[in-house]
């Protein structure tokens, strides 16, 4: 694993939801960061296939733009009874016919398929929440974070907390869904804790324990 020696570092998202959470988890460490959209840099084509595919695209795209160690995010919602469906198609399926996300559409589009195939108890709804983090040098040398955590599908949508699909998303062992919970609840983390909650912060923590000197 190759150390991250700056605390400069752009983080690779033109997602607000993503660029707000990271922020939140890297401003404690002492980084100064500015986002991808902030720079105004291009989004890439994410043409993976696999979350640390899409990672690895838009992490290198910031590296190469900025000079800078860049930071991404690809994550999404894997539903075990949609054959881990929209895993990295999540994103897609909020897109509308002119370009923007609803992910109210999407949570409705999820909704629909799991009634289809007929997945309307609990036990029938499984998911998990996956993000993987790429960190990226200028150089092209990269290192990658997976975090996951395990959960159901509930329905209707709870909460108006976070983004994406939170309010569909009730983490294992919680009564409340990602979209109730605050933000320092879902992926509030810092240096010592022992656990992190959502899928982000779990990554995150890999990043910080295997690339950040303690």
């Amino acid at each position: 694993m190759r150390k991250l020696e700056t605390k400069t570092i752009v983080v690779a998202s033109h997602n607000a939801g993503k660029i707000r959470e990271i922020q939140d988890l890297i401003g404690p460490l002492g980084f100064t960061a500015k986002s991808a959209a902030e720079l105004n840099f291009a989004e890439p084509d994410e043409t993976g296939t696999t979350f640390e595919e899409n990672a690895k695209i838009k992490a290198l795209a910031s590296a190469a733009a900025s000079g800078l160690p860049s930071l991404s995010d690809d994550s999404g919602l894997v539903i075990d009874a949609l054959g881990g469906d929209p895993g990295v198609y999540t994103a897609n399926w909020a897109e509308t016919e002119d370009g923007t996300r609803d992910f109210t559409m999407a949570m409705q589009k999820v909704e629909t398929a799991l009634e289809k195939v007929g997945a309307t108890k609990a036990e029938q709804r499984t998911a998990r929440f996956v993000s993987v983090l790429c960190l990226a040098w200028p150089d092209g040398h990269t290192e990658l974070f997976r975090g996951e955590v395990e959960g159901t599908v509930a329905w209707p949508p709870r909460g108006s907390q976070g983004f994406g699909y939170d309010p569909v998303f009730q983490p294992e062992g919680y009564e409340t869904t990602f979209g109730e919970m605050s933000a320092e609840e879902k992926h509030g983390w810092k240096p010592g804790d022992a656990q992190a909650l959502s899928h982000r912060a779990r990554a995150f923590k890999i990043f910080v324990e295997t690339c950040l000197d303690a």
